[in-house]
């Protein structure tokens, strides 16, 4: 299975930093779930590198698959140029999670330059993957509510797999992760 992660940018989160403690929760969370989806099928990751849940994911598959070999990651951007107006800090960051990735491309070749092209992104990321993780409340808003619109959209005609992480979800996960640093445990294999 093909796997496209997405979800709310760090900033919608109010994280700025990613010694912020949400981070760990929230990568706890993503990897809890992609452990769960290895064992139906998931074979590639593939994400856009969008600050926030997307980087947090491509962290999360990269580090899952240096034991798990055939877990895949790609990083498709939705038009070239993508980050560019960053900071120094976030480009090299950017750069070299694309470095870890198993493929990198762009979907459009041309820089920002209309709301189209991030639909295009959309239709494309829908096409070439089987389903969505995505990290999105209803009842907290942001930029990946047009995500979750075209996929429910896509659903009404095509066989895709949904799975949301919403905030019950993350607030299970932080109850989780300290009882898990509390006792001074690890995961298996876990990134925290």
């Amino acid at each position: 299975m093909r796997l496209w992660i997405t979800g709310y940018r760090s900033y919608e989160l109010g994280i700025f930093n990613d010694n912020d403690p949400k981070v760990a929760v929230i990568k706890y969370c993503l990897e809890n779930n992609l452990n769960s989806l290895l064992e139906k099928g998931l074979e590639w990751v593939i994400t856009g590198g969008q600050l926030g849940t997307e980087q947090w994911a491509l962290e999360v598959a990269e580090k899952i698959a240096m034991t798990n070999f055939e877990l895949k990651t790609s990083l498709m951007y939705p038009f070239s140029e993508f980050g560019s107006n960053w900071k120094e800090d976030k480009k090299i960051k950017l750069k070299e999670l694309e470095k870890n990735c198993d493929f990198s491309a762009k979907v459009s070749s041309r820089p920002y330059e209309s709301p189209q092209q991030l639909r295009n992104y959309q239709r494309f990321m829908l096409e070439h993957t089987e389903g969505c993780l995505l990290l999105y409340d209803k009842e907290n808003e942001g930029k990946s509510r047009y995500d979750y619109e075209a996929i429910l959209r896509h659903q009404e005609n095509n066989d895709y797999f949904l799975q949301t992480i919403d905030m019950f979800d993350l607030q299970d996960a932080s109850e989780q992760y300290q009882e898990i640093q509390s006792y001074g445990l690890h995961s298996d294999d876990s990134l925290l």
